[in-house]
């Protein structure tokens, strides 16, 4: 039997094994969720709650075990993964909750001459067969934040999680099936992308496809779909704007903490920081102490900050951002050295926009500070690049905080708080190049589900 063995990237221990699917179970899976959306089509709302209910419980029962899962076979530390398995519960919980508000409104026909004796309705319908493909980095949540939307809809769901850590979401789809669920309403797929992929996204039974990761497989995902609904959130280069009327203390922690989550391999990373002249020193200081401070380690450990990079090939790419950095001028502040799959949390200044940090993404423990002395330079530079996820902006003006959050072109701004912010309810998704639609539980339906007018003659 063919199967796909799952590592600790910080040890390179085993830590389990899931099947690796043939192209004729990629089949069997289409077949019986294509069979099993005509079910969800006309499932009753009370058994979609309740099942996302029960699941949303069984895993805060079982929230440590899941913790360790999240931790053994991705890039989380042990308190950064018990934050992950309590948001899960969360978007089951809000999940279970939407389904009870799927709703449509009536239509004023009669607002017509001639309509004045009909009488309509539209509602909101599963689009059929999602297919949902997520990363590595949020292992748990981000399964949640497919699935639960999915099933409060109706809909029929195939998921196929990252090969690199399949772990987390194999128990929680393990959880869905102890529901009043019917069979083939969620199943899950495991195997290389590369292998399956095409011919998951490409099937014309599949009327949605949701995906989560890099740009390159995004856009090869676009070029297979063909006619369908797409969700994709692709990644960023985040921006944070700090004035210097901010909160310093604030600002420096919230940003340290954004930059260096789960070693940076977050699409809400902080990136860049532009920080008003005034204050540059001090915050550069304080950011490189705070930096300086963090323990990287085993990831069980309940002292560790920063866990490693999930495979050889990400850390490579970090080495990459960083010496291209330092070639164009580049000064290392703090960081920039690895050990194994471990690798420094790295603070730089004087980059070059040039550099591959002030343009791409690079999904790692680094950061760039820039000074600026006029705001409009440092909107510019921060939306000088074709992504556009999230921004931090710190200030204690009102305006300032109005006019700085309307300029930049992104999905979302926070004000007083770093790129790296967000709760599962909230509408979330970029523009440009950082994807097409919204997720966040309510959003995330709109986006599973069609529009369908009823209009009576009578």
């Amino acid at each position: 039997m063919n199967v796909i063995e799952v590592f600790d990237p910080g040890t390179d221990k085993l830590v389990g094994t899931v099947h690796s699917a043939s192209h004729e179970e990629v089949e069997q899976v289409l077949a019986a969720a294509s069979a099993a959306s005509d079910i969800g089509r006309n499932l009753s709302t009370h058994i979609r709650v309740t099942a996302l209910r029960q699941v949303a419980e069984a895993v805060a029962d079982s929230a440590e075990e899941f913790a360790r899962t999240i931790a053994m076979e991705g890039v989380k530390t042990i308190r950064e993964a018990r934050k992950e398995v309590l948001r899960c519960v969360e978007t089951l919980r809000i999940s279970s909750e939407e389904a009870r508000r799927i709703n449509g409104e009536t239509i004023a026909f009669d607002q017509m001459p001639g309509s004045e004796n009909r009488f309509g309705y539209f509602k909101r319908c599963p689009v059929g067969v999602v297919v949902a493909i997520t990363p590595y980095n949020d292992p748990l949540n981000l399964v949640a934040h497919k699935i639960g939307p999915a099933v409060a809809a109706g809909n029929a769901t195939i998921l196929k999680p990252h090969s690199s850590t399949p772990l987390s979401a194999k128990k929680l789809v393990d959880l869905f099936a102890k529901t009043e669920l019917p069979q083939g309403i969620l199943q899950l797929i495991t195997g290389s992308g590369a292998k399956i992929g095409d011919q998951l996204v490409s099937d014309r039974r599949v009327r949605m496809v949701s995906f989560t990761g890099g740009p390159e497989v995004g856009n090869r995902i676009l070029t297979q779909t063909g006619l369908k609904k797409i969700g994709m959130e692709l990644g960023s280069n985040c921006p944070s704007i700090v004035m210097a009327d901010a909160d310093l203390e604030l600002a420096v922690s919230s940003t340290v903490s954004g930059a260096f989550w789960a070693a940076g391999q977050n699409c809400l990373h902080v990136q860049r920081i532009f920080v008003e002249q005034e204050i540059y020193e001090v915050f550069s200081n304080s950011f490189v102490e705070q930096t300086k401070n963090l323990k990287i380690g085993n990831k069980l450990d309940e002292t560790t900050d920063v866990g490693p990079m999930i495979n050889d090939g990400a850390l490579q790419k970090v080495k990459a951002f960083v010496e291209d950095a330092i070639s164009h001028g580049g000064n290392l502040l703090a960081g920039g050295n690895s050990t194994g799959r471990f690798f420094e949390p790295t603070v730089m200044d004087n980059v070059s926009p040039e550099c591959l940090i002030s343009k791409e993404e690079v999904f790692g423990p680094v950061v760039a500070l820039y000074p600026f002395k006029k705001l409009s330079d440092a909107i510019q530079r921060a939306n000088d690049v074709d992504l556009g996820l999230q921004a931090g902006v710190f200030t204690s003006n009102l305006s300032t905080a109005h006019r700085i959050a309307d300029a930049l072109e992104c999905g979302g701004v926070i004000i007083n708080d770093s790129s790296d912010y967000r709760v599962d309810a909230m509408p979330f998704g970029g523009m440009r190049g950082s994807g097409l639609g919204r997720e966040g539980v309510a959003h995330a339906i709109h986006e599973m589900t069609e529009l369908k007018t009823y209009c009576f003659n009578l």
